[in-house]
């Protein structure tokens, strides 16, 4: 679990190398050094903190101090971070932002806006109490264990088996506050959670030998590692899963039934429901647009959006030889032809894409990340009910590769037109490539290994969409629907977000309006509108996003002219990380400055 803080601090800016020096009877000079000394010392605390408080995000940079170790989410634990957080702000707060230099205020503002979100945030007995969504929490995190961890030597092999007999005490946390939840009528909408009892069951298993836990141990034994230390891994492992990690899924599974389900939420599925609702729905939709539009703006904007859109598609079907936009659609979801027949075939016709749209990167962008990244299924505990793909961070340090997460499950709901728009979402020039770059480029730890400003990062999920019309992946009408049907989809989404949070909308009314817009199979859009219903507010930060980033590039072509290079403008857009989208707007108007210059 991260600080407080952490929860919302989403990384970065670019820092300029070392400070000027200053003479000693330079007053203005004196003051900036001090100034920046006392932050710069404050920040490398604050990350020193983080790392003790999250010991898996020490382990992916490789700091050993979180070894066999998962973090606590106790709420004595919770409380000491927001403590903790107030005494930083405080401390932040003493600094003399104005005595700083350029690089350092960018920093200093979004550290701060960090621990303001987080703080606010605090406030609200959703954020202490609702710790889990329809699609997981920290029972679903810890499954990624053996997928996520670093296995090279002895000391990797032993934190793995000690986060397996850490993990009772995680989930007895887990359950405790859940179980405050519940007293407070905070507990998710009945509708969406449906099934959710059989997700947990995934992760027992007769045979510890045919849990994914176990596959560490399933080949052969690491050279460095002798005969005597392998038994004794094994042996701890085994007494692990069988005394620790399957008895915490039985104990989550029943808490769930027997205490959790009987009292979930019926009637209006929207946060505005529970205390303070509305109230909380508005933080929401400020903390994942890093703007200050309400849910009737955000509402409005959606609306017009899915206007502009439908029209598009409209003139697609007619090139496809349809007399209406329902009619190509229907088609899209139903012939066999646009589907795989085995989940096989699926991931190769994603990876054999993906290798296409590598050769267009060095075409798009300057810098390119060394990190590669794979393309695999999502796990099978992880797939029934979650969405149709996504991306995992790799580690250089830890010797991980992202990996491009593809559902190969209800094949008949993951048409292959869908393909194109998705690989360039999730793997490159999407969120493989601006978050491998961020990892790897020159500013503090901090913010370079922090999580994502979801604006920033989901926004150029989404623009990296749009770079496939240059790269000439949709090539035949069917992927050009695919396209703008995903353009839609997150367009819609601020609709029914927004409807369903701070309007009243029924799930029904909110999957219906998507049927009606989008291309997406009814199973996808049933699974998104639980997960909207579930995670109130995430979804809006991808059209957000990317809209200011399409605005910024028009922005940019339009002052520089023939001048524009658009490689360029790429590599400017996220040479700083992510960032919330005032500060991405301020860099560039800042980068165009300096081209008309150059």
């Amino acid at each position: 679990m991260k600080t407080l803080f952490a929860a919302t601090l989403l990384a970065g800016s670019m820092l300029v190398p070392m400070l000027p020096a200053f003479a000693q009877d330079n007053p203005a000079g004196t003051a900036q050094s001090d100034a920046a000394t006392a932050y710069t010392e404050l920040r490398e605390e604050i990350w020193q903190a983080q790392l003790d408080a999250s010991p898996q995000l020490a382990t992916s940079i490789g700091d050993r101090r979180g070894d066999g170790k998962l973090g606590d989410l106790s709420l004595a634990e919770f409380d000491r971070q927001i403590a903790e957080s107030k005494a930083f702000l405080a401390r932040l707060q003493a600094i003399d932002e104005n005595a700083l230099p350029d690089d350092l205020r960018v920093d200093y503002a979004i550290l701060k806006r960090s621990f303001d979100d987080g703080l606010a945030g605090a406030d609200f007995a959703q954020t202490r109490y609702q710790i889990f969504t329809n699609r997981g929490g920290w029972f679903s995190g810890f499954a990624s264990l053996p997928y996520r961890s670093p296995l090279f030597n002895l000391a990797d092999y032993e934190s793995y088996v000690g986060r397996l007999e850490a993990f009772a005490q995680l989930n007895a946390d887990g359950i405790e506050r859940s179980r405050e939840a519940v007293d407070r009528g905070l507990t998710q909408p009945c509708e969406p959670m449906q099934g959710f009892d059989k997700r947990i069951e995934q992760q027992l298993f007769d045979d510890y030998k045919e849990s994914p836990f176990w596959r560490p141990f399933a080949g052969d034994r690491p050279g460095s590692i002798s005969e005597a230390d392998w038994e004794s891994l094994q042996d701890r492992a085994s007494v692990a899963l069988e005394e620790s990690v399957f008895p915490s899924y039985r104990d989550f599974r029943d808490f769930y039934v027997n205490e959790y389900a009987p009292k979930c939420r019926t009637g209006t599925p929207g946060i505005l429901a529970t205390a303070d609702g509305d109230d909380y729905y508005e933080y929401r939709v400020k903390l994942f647009t890093t703007t200050d539009m309400t849910p009737d703006e955000v509402h409005n904007l959606g609306l017009s959006e899915v206007a502009r859109i439908r029209a598009e598609m409209e003139t697609v079907a007619a090139q496809a030889g349809f007399e209406t936009r329902e009619a190509f659609i229907e088609d899209l979801r139903t012939n066999p032809k646009y589907y795989a027949k085995t989940p096989e075939e699926l991931i190769t016709a994603a990876s054999a894409l993906a290798k296409q749209i590598d050769g267009w990167m060095p075409k798009l962008f300057g810098n390119l990340p060394r990190q590669p990244y794979t393309v695999s299924p999502i796990p099978a505990a992880q797939a029934p009910g979650n969405t149709t793909a996504y991306y995992e961070p790799g580690s250089l340090a830890t010797g991980a590769a992202g990996i491009y997460r593809v559902n190969t499950t209800e094949l008949d709901q993951r048409p292959l037109w869908e393909l194109p728009a998705l690989g360039v979402h999730e793997a490159v020039p999407g969120h493989h490539h601006q978050i491998a770059l961020q990892q790897e480029l020159d500013i503090h730890p901090l913010r370079r290994n922090g999580t994502f400003f979801t604006a920033f990062v989901e926004g150029w999920g989404l623009y990296s969409e749009r770079l496939g019309i240059e790269m000439g992946l949709y090539d035949t009408p069917a992927k050009e629907m695919g396209r703008l049907s995903y353009e839609m989809w997150r367009a819609t989404r601020l609709v029914v977000d927004t409807g369903i949070h701070s309007k009243g909308w029924s799930k029904q009314r909110a999957v219906d309006f998507m049927l009606d817009n989008t291309a997406l199979t009814a199973a996808n859009i049933d699974a998104e509108v639980n997960r909207y219903i579930t995670w109130p507010g995430q979804a809006l930060a991808y059209k957000i996003g990317e809209l200011k980033i399409r605005e910024l590039r028009q922005r940019a072509s339009d002052a520089l002219g023939e001048d524009f290079d658009l490689r360029d403008f790429h590599d400017a857009v996220l040479e700083n990380g992510a960032v919330p989208l005032n500060v991405l707007e301020a860099h560039i108007d800042r980068w165009i400055a300096s081209q008309k210059n150059t």
